[in-house]
């Protein structure tokens, strides 16, 4: 038996409270909250199991630390904890007073001036009781070897580890607090994120979070950006924690009240000075009371100056300085912000697709690909100028002005806007296009319907191969063939989609100026009309078949049953618990998610589930489309249209030749309308192709200990994926933690600030992102769908969590809309949206179910309460609070 000169109690000290011990017995996070704490700062009652105390736990399980890692980690889980040691840890544990704990690593190494290891080693919060204290030491010991600890020190010494024991705060609210800016690197300013619930959600992005910006020397407040925050995070003991929603009342509130705004910088001010450098620091609020959870240095470096344009290589400064971007009606797969992972792929769109899409719609010269598309802040713009330029050697698409004043939003002025590109020069070259594109169009218009009858077909053939494979059984040079397979097939649904959005968007601003030149006044309302006789959208089409499956649901009272009761997010799993659960899945859900499962929310973002990777929207919608009273008219909105009679009586008017014109467009425009949203659902059937081998490579990548969670595939580079599948070597050597962290870290600066403008000329300095609200309770927009409702709002920020929320006739208030949210639109009063046009899926959808629309508010999700009673009229384009 082993003796020592120092008893295994004496090998752990209370934080704070003893005489203190060096930085190496107690480890980077521990050794700074006890200085936390000396320097009288609020702090959570804590002890720390020193690296003595490991190091002797090694030497009595007779640990070899030079054998590989994973068998280091190994022998670690499986010993038991000596008597002595075990003993000494619930003493102390008892002398906390035995509350539930959170065990935190403090590795020798960690939170030092150069590295964070930030993440690197484990965390265990909501511990309670003896053994489960043991076990989740044990687990932090381990983690000192895990893969990705072992991957982000590289060639360093491995060091020791401590082990933090201190007293859960279960968090009414958290963040962090940067005492610099990240983004501009301002040092007189500070950046505090928080959020309902504990940081955890934060910082894996899993949750809405509310940002602010104080000046510590004037004491003031200078800047929020109070979002509406669904969802937070929470423990459920045993380590685990889990997303539940946030009581409705709080979801529009500020996390923290100005008065705890400044309490924080204050403490803020005395961890920085107390360490003479820059501080990122975890804080927690509970009963009012604030709490330091712990403090590292910033150790980021200086950050680089903030792009102004979406430019990702510099050009000249004419060019930069005049180039009209643009991020409206590029298609809804590229509404919204984007994380690293979904910009990656859209640049993987840009260089290896999109070229061969331009080619698809008749234009032989397609350009230089690094000027089609722009990046700015997490969100994809297009490059108006350079496609206008491009689509200018069109005989059909000469004349640019049309095409920016579709793409020009009202925060710019096209009067004294050129082109840096110009015109495409006229000559052979231009007359060599011509010819190609008529050939083109002419193959188009032979080709179109058997063209979309062949993407249906191999959508259905794909969807099923793949529900056939398992792709964890692949090897990885098979996944590896399977992902160059998805990709193929992913470039050809965008080739063979992207005539179809073309031709329909050039039939409707050809339709919108032959309105306009000849109907006057009524041209509007005849637009309006002829957009709500087009019933036949896939959109629309998709609310009919919930409709359709939550009627076979009555027809199967005890499917009904799972269906109604319980979560959503596990019906599906109940349902195929029991035998009548399955008859119905087969004969019902199976169809419905062969046609419909691969709709999401902003579809090229592969983070987004799709509904055949959660189900608990649709059977939110069977839920309420089950309910007695709600009919078929409800779906096909079937009232009768206030302006058809007008619209039509309008066109008659006309001379024939003219009449005879409008509708042949009108058939034209129907026709593309029609084709593009049977093909679209091919093209985001391959987007759900790629996803779920990137998806299948995360899961690869959290076993070799890459990365920690599903939730930081979000942080990938999709390149990294590819070259992951490519190669043979460890993907420690492939995905870097150090650039992971920073996308991480960029992304989340993002997204505390305000979207930037649908459209820029030249270039947007990122401080004026921060625009004053109006004041109030009018909020103008864009009138899209006809008609005046009044009802009450609901916010939605998140239609998964949400839908089972929304009431018949409530008036839906979002950012804005894509074809996931056309089941909600069946049951809405009318639609408010941040953002959007003419043409966007809210629009559209709103003149399909005739309910007034208003888009292009700016501010409605941030001026609005869930509640207020609105009036809404999409005649004149004005959103108004009745009743706060």
């Amino acid at each position: 038996m082993k003796t020592y000169s120092k008893s295994a109690g004496d090998l752990i000290s209370a934080l704070g409270a003893a005489s203190p011990l060096p930085a190496e017995l107690l480890g980077g996070k521990a050794a700074r909250l006890d200085e936390l704490m000396r320097a009288g700062l609020p702090v959570p009652p804590a002890f720390c199991l020193t690296t003595e105390l490991f190091e002797r736990f090694v030497q009595d399980i007779d640990l070899d630390t030079d054998d590989p890692p994973a068998k280091v980690r190994e022998t670690i889980l499986a010993a038991e904890v000596p008597a002595e040691i075990a003993e000494a840890i619930t003493a102390a544990y008892t002398q906390l007073g035995r509350p539930r704990v959170a065990v935190r690593s403090s590795a020798s190494k960690e939170d030092s001036d150069t590295h964070s290891f930030a993440g690197q080693h484990d965390t265990i919060l909501d511990i309670a009781g003896e053994q489960a204290l043991l076990e989740a030491v044990q687990i932090c010991w381990a983690s000192l070897w895990s893969d990705r600890a072992v991957a982000y020190r590289g060639q360093a010494d491995t060091g020791s580890i401590a082990v933090i024991v201190q007293q859960m705060v279960d968090a009414e609210a958290a963040g962090v607090l940067f005492t610099r800016d990240p983004i501009s690197g301002r040092g007189d300013r500070f950046v505090i994120d928080g959020c309902w619930g504990l940081g955890e959600g934060l910082v894996s992005g899993r949750v809405t979070s509310d940002s602010f910006l104080v000046d510590p020397l004037r004491r003031e407040v200078i800047e929020q950006n109070v979002r509406y925050k669904v969802t937070r995070c929470t423990a459920v003991g045993s380590g685990q924690s889990e997303l539940v929603k946030v009581e409705e009342a709080l979801r529009n509130l500020p996390c923290l009240s100005k008065e705890q705004l400044l309490e924080l910088a204050a403490l803020a001010e005395r961890v920085r000075d107390h360490y003479g450098t820059e501080q990122d620091i975890e804080w927690a609020v509970r009963d009012q009371v604030l709490y330091l959870l712990q403090t590292r240095p910033i150790t980021t470096g200086t950050p680089v100056t903030a792009p102004k344009n979406p430019y990702t290589d510099p050009q000249a400064p004419t060019v930069e300085q005049t180039t009209f971007w643009s991020r409206m009606d590029i298609g809804e797969i590229f509404t919204g912000s984007m994380t690293p992972l979904g910009v990656s792929f859209a640049k993987y769109y840009q260089h290896n697709v999109h070229g061969d899409c331009v080619a698809g719609t008749g234009l032989r010269d397609r350009g230089q690909m690094p000027l089609h598309m722009g990046y700015f802040q997490g969100y994809v713009y297009l490059n108006v100028s350079y496609t206008a330029h491009i689509l200018s050697q069109s005989l059909a698409t000469r004349d640019q002005r049309p095409f920016d004043k579709r793409f020009a939003s009202e925060e710019i002025d096209l009067a004294e806007y050129r082109n840096p590109f110009g015109a495409y020069p006229l000559g052979l070259p231009w007359l060599r296009s011509t010819l190609f594109w008529i050939k083109t169009a002419g193959q188009e218009l032979r080709d179109a319907k058997r063209r979309a009858q062949r993407m249906t077909d191999s959508r259905r053939y794909e969807y099923d191969r793949a529900r056939r494979i398992d792709l964890s059984n692949l090897g990885r040079r098979e996944l590896h063939d399977e992902m160059r397979r998805r990709l193929g097939y992913f470039h050809d649904m965008h080739v063979g989609y992207m005539p179809y959005f073309l031709n329909a968007f050039g039939c409707y601003g050809v339709l919108e100026q032959l309105c306009a030149a000849w109907l006057g006044d009524a041209g509007p309302r005849v637009q309006n009309h002829f957009k709500t006789q087009m019933s036949n959208l896939r959109t629309v089409e998709a609310a009919r078949e919930i409709w359709e499956l939550a009627q076979a649901a009555r027809s199967h009272p005890q499917a009904l049953a799972i269906i109604q009761t319980g979560a959503p997010s596990d019906v599906g799993v109940r349902l195929r618990g029991c035998e009548a659960g399955q008859a119905f899945w087969t004969a019902h859900m199976e169809p419905f998610l062969r046609d419909n499962g691969t709709r999401a929310h902003q579809e090229m973002e592969l983070t987004h589930p799709r509904w055949i990777d959660d189900t608990a929207y649709v059977f939110q919608m069977v839920r309420r489309y089950a309910e007695e009273g709600f009919s078929i008219e409800h779906i096909l909105g079937t009232a009768e249209d206030p302006h058809g009679a007008d619209a039509m009586k309008a066109v008659k008017r006309l001379p024939a030749a003219k009449r005879r014109a409008v509708t042949t467009v009108l058939s034209l425009y129907e026709t593309c309308s029609t084709l593009r949203e049977t093909a679209r659902l091919a093209m985001i059937t391959s987007i759900w192709l790629v996803r779920t081998a990137v998806y299948e490579v995360g899961q690869r990548l959290i076993q070799a200990g890459v990365l920690r969670s599903a939730d930081e595939v979000a942080y990938l580079d999709f390149d990294d994926v590819l070259r992951y599948l490519a190669d043979d070597r460890d993907p420690r050597e492939i995905v870097s933690r150090t650039k992971l962290e920073q996308d991480r870290r960029i992304f989340q600066n993002y997204a505390r600030l305000p979207a930037p403008p649908l459209s820029i000329i030249g270039e947007w300095d990122v401080t004026k992102s921060v625009r004053p609200l109006p004041e109030g309770t009018r909020l103008p927009g864009l009138g899209t769908s006809p008609g005046r409702a009044v009802g009450r709002a609901r916010i939605v920020e998140d239609l998964a969590w949400q839908a089972d929320e929304f009431q018949v006739g409530d008036i839906l208030v979002t950012q804005y809309t894509d074809s996931s949210w056309t089941p909600l639109f069946a049951i809405a009063g009318a639609i408010v949206t941040d953002i959007g046009s003419m043409l966007s899926h809210s629009s559209i959808v709103s003149r399909e179910f005739r309910v007034p629309a208003v888009v292009n508010t700016k501010h409605a999700t941030r001026l609005i309460k869930t509640g207020d009673l609105l009036m809404v009229d999409g005649d004149r384009g004005v959103v108004e609070v009745i009743e706060g």
